[in-house]
C-alpha cells in the first residue's frame, strides 16, 4: 500500500466506526481486524500504519465526525505530512478544499464535558495507558515476580502493583501463563484494597463481569473464607472460571442473577455479607485512554439510564451487607451524577448509613468518595466510596 492508499484506508475504516459508534455495532478493534482479514494483501507496517491514523483521529475528535474523512481532514490539518497525502492518486482521498469542514479537535464530548467531576483533566484522558500487573499473591510475591519484569517500574502506595510500558506482550509470557501476575490497572487494584477483603470473611462481589477484581479479592483472603462472583451476563461471568484455575483461586463460588429480579435471587445471602462490592455499570468515562472511540458511543439518554441502574443495584445491595460490614461502590467513570451524586442519592434514600473514608494512597477526596484521575493519579478513571449502617 502506498502512504496515501493507508490514508484511505484509515478513512474508509473510520466511517465503519462511526456508524458502529452510532448504531451500536462492533467495537474500533473488531472492525479494524476484520478490515485486514478480508486485505491478506496488507503487510504488517501497512497494517500498523493504518490503525495509527485511525486512533490518532479517533484520540482527536471528542465529539463523534460526520465520517471518516472529516475525522481525517482535521487531523491533517494539524499535520502537513498526512496533508499532502490527499493527493487524489489511485487509491488515494480526494484533495482537500481550503472551505472542506474538518472534524474538531477536543478532549471530551461537548454536552458531558459540564458533567465531569471537576477535578478531571480533561487532557489526560486523552493518553495512552501503560501496562498495570496485579502480582497473586496466592502464588509469588513482588520479589519473585520483579526480575521477570525488568522493565517495570513500582506504582507508589500499592505494595502488589508493578507499571509495564504500553503495548507490553504480557499475555504471551509465562509469568501469566503460570498465573503469578494478572492484567489489572492500577486504579482497579486501590479498589479491591479498599475493600478490606480478609481470610475469613463473606465477600459478594455484586458485578463481578469476567472478575478481574474478584480475583484480587480471592488473593486478599488467601482462599479462606467464602467469596461470591455475581452477575447478570452469562458468558462474562463464564470467563471467570478458567481465571481462577489458573490464579489458583479455585473457592469462587459463582451466581448468575436474573436481570431485574437480582433481589430474588440474592435473598438467601441477606445479612450475610462483610464485604459486598459493587463495580457498577456505567459511562466508562474513566478509561477512554484504552477505548477512546468510547466517547462516539456515549449519548445522555445512555448516561440516563445508567445512573437509573446504579441507584437500583445500591438498593438491592445494602441488605446483603452483615452487621458492621462495608459496601463499596465504584465506578469506573468520572462524572458525578454517577459517583459523588448516586452516593449522597442512597446515603438520602437509606437512613442509618454513612460514608467513611480512609486514606488510600493516592486520589483525592470527593464529595463523601475518593477519584482517581489519570491525569492526577496515572490510573484510569475511578470514583468509589466506603459506605457503612450505623
Amino acid at each position: 500500500m502506498t502512504p496515501a492508499a493507508r490514508l484511505q484506508a484509515a478513512i474508509d475504516l473510520l466511517d465503519a466506526i462511526i456508524a458502529a459508534a452510532r448504531d451500536g455495532g462492533p467495537a474500533a478493534d473488531t472492525l479494524i481486524a476484520r478490515y485486514f482479514r478480508e486485505r491478506r494483501y496488507a503487510g504488517s507496517k501497512d497494517r500498523r500504519a493504518v490503525r495509527d491514523h485511525v486512533y490518532a483521529a479517533i484520540r482527536r475528535a471528542g465529539d463523534r465526525p460526520d465520517d471518516g474523512r472529516a475525522a481525517l481532514v482535521g487531523l491533517a490539518r494539524e499535520r502537513p505530512d498526512l496533508a499532502v497525502l490527499f493527493d487524489g492518486s489511485p487509491h488515494a482521498p480526494a484533495p482537500i478544499d481550503p472551505a472542506e469542514p474538518g472534524a474538531p479537535a477536543g478532549a471530551v464530548p461537548g454536552w458531558i464535558a459540564p458533567l465531569l467531576a471537576a477535578p478531571v483533566e480533561q487532557d489526560a484522558l486523552l493518553g495512552r495507558a501503560p501496562i498495570d500487573l496485579r502480582v497473586n499473591r496466592l502464588k509469588a510475591t513482588p520479589a519473585d515476580v520483579a526480575p521477570l519484569f525488568p522493565q517495570a517500574q513500582p506504582v507508589p502506595g500499592l505494595p502488589d502493583a508493578l507499571r509495564l510500558p504500553e503495548g507490553t506482550a504480557v499475555e504471551q509470557g509465562e509469568a501469566w501463563a503460570l498465573g503469578l501476575v494478572e492484567v489489572q490497572d492500577a486504579g482497579s487494584q486501590v479498589l479491591g484494597a479498599a475493600c478490606g477483603a480478609r481470610p475469613g470473611m463473606t465477600v459478594i462481589d455484586l458485578c463481578a463481569g469476567a472478575g478481574g477484581k474478584t480475583l484480587a479479592l480471592a488473593a486478599a483472603m488467601g482462599g479462606k473464607g467464602r467469596l461470591i462472583a455475581a452477575d447478570t451476563n452469562r458468558a462474562r461471568l463464564a470467563r471467570l472460571s478458567p481465571r481462577a484455575q489458573r490464579a489458583g483461586a479455585i473457592s469462587i463460588e459463582t451466581l448468575l442473577l436474573d436481570e431485574g429480579h437480582e433481589a430474588q435471587g440474592l435473598e438467601p445471602l441477606i445479612g450475610q455479607a462483610d464485604v459486598v462490592l459493587i463495580d457498577a455499570p456505567c459511562s466508562g468515562t474513566g478509561t477512554w485512554r484504552r477505548n477512546p472511540e468510547a466517547r462516539w458511543r456515549l449519548t445522555a439518554a445512555r448516561l440516563d439510564r445508567l445512573v437509573a441502574t446504579q441507584a437500583r443495584i445500591l438498593d438491592f445491595a445494602a441488605p446483603l451487607l452483615a452487621p458492621g460490614g462495608r459496601l463499596v461502590y465504584a465506578v469506573c467513570a468520572l462524572t458525578d451524577r454517577e459517583g459523588r451524586d448516586q452516593v449522597d442519592g442512597f446515603l438520602t434514600r437509606h437512613p442509618g448509613w454513612r460514608a467513611v473514608q480512609g486514606a488510600v494512597g493516592v486520589g483525592r477526596a470527593h464529595g463523601r468518595g475518593w477519584l482517581l484521575t489519570p491525569g492526577h493519579d496515572g490510573t484510569d478513571g475511578f470514583f468509589f466510596a466506603t459506605l457503612v449502617h450505623g
